[in-house]
């Protein structure tokens, strides 16, 4: 008996012991920032592309404005991307929502790319709050019309935004329902996140129309959570594909097709091509 005990004991201290590390590590895996390799160059020199320094209490925050193929002032999607990932990486991927007449503002995360401080729930919803005022303000954004993307943990971040600013549309793209439920991956209770990332709760209030988008063979977050945060949604759409996680969609043009009905239906664009 006594053996049995010690045994349960010292499993126990080696399970401690091991959710202690993930609570020391958990933003390094969440934010993998330094396992990513910037462009040799940069300094891209992209079209209708205006790059802009926000301040926030941990530093400058870097952004990128696509502007749209219009002269009038035109609706505008917010885009947060994923956790291994830089805003250089999606100009020409997004283009296909400036063709459409919508702007697309890129908002990198702190510690990320050329932006200083460190990344946190916290620090990512206060860039991505000065972000969104900065960008209502422009005489080229129509402010009714703001439009908020995410993608992966991208969708955390535009969650969080949600609560604290009007919006028109939600698009969450391979997201999960909250970082908490996701703990179980890793064999430790959900309460230890510092960074929740309750994305369900806000699904679940918003009161706009909500897209989610997610592959059927997502490896990473199970198609399980899309379908989630697209069944609590109040005005919610679901589009599934074929593919993986990072994949997701497997075609940009089919995706553009897709969504255009929505965009024009929710009145972002006057008109289908």
């Amino acid at each position: 008996m006594n053996i049995l005990i010690k045994i349960v004991l010292g499993l126990f201290f080696i399970y401690f012991v091991y959710c202690c590390l993930l609570l020391l590590m958990q933003r390094q895996i969440l934010f993998p920032r330094h396992q990513i390799v910037m462009p040799s160059d940069a300094e891209y020199n992209i079209q209708g592309m205006e790059k802009i320094w926000i301040e926030t209490s941990g530093g400058k925050i870097e952004t990128w404005f696509l502007r749209p193929e219009s002269n009038r002032p035109s609706p505008a999607v917010i885009f947060a991307h994923g956790n291994a990932e830089i805003i250089d990486m999606w100009p020409a991927t997004l283009k296909g929502f400036t063709q459409l007449g919508i702007g697309v503002l890129l908002v990198e995360y702190p510690g990320y790319g050329r932006s200083e401080g460190s990344p946190s729930q916290r620090s990512i919803s206060e860039a991505f709050v000065a972000a969104y005022d900065m960008l209502i303000k422009r005489k080229d954004v129509d402010s009714s019309k703001i439009i908020l993307l995410g993608r992966s943990i991208g969708g955390g971040a535009i969650c969080t935004l949600a609560t604290q600013r009007p919006s028109a549309m939600l698009i969450l793209k391979s997201t999960f329902i909250s970082i908490r439920s996701m703990a179980s991956k890793y064999l430790v209770p959900g309460f230890i996140a510092p960074d929740p990332f309750d994305n369900l709760s806000v699904v679940g209030s918003y009161n706009g129309p909500v897209l989610i988008i997610h592959g059927k063979n997502d490896e990473l977050i199970p198609y399980q959570q899309g379908l989630t945060l697209y069944k609590a949604a109040k005005q919610g759409t679901l589009l599934t594909y074929d593919c993986g996680h990072n994949d997701c969609p497997p075609s940009w043009d089919k995706f553009f097709q897709d969504i255009e009905p929505m965009l024009h239906h929710a009145g972002f664009i006057k008109k289908l091509n």
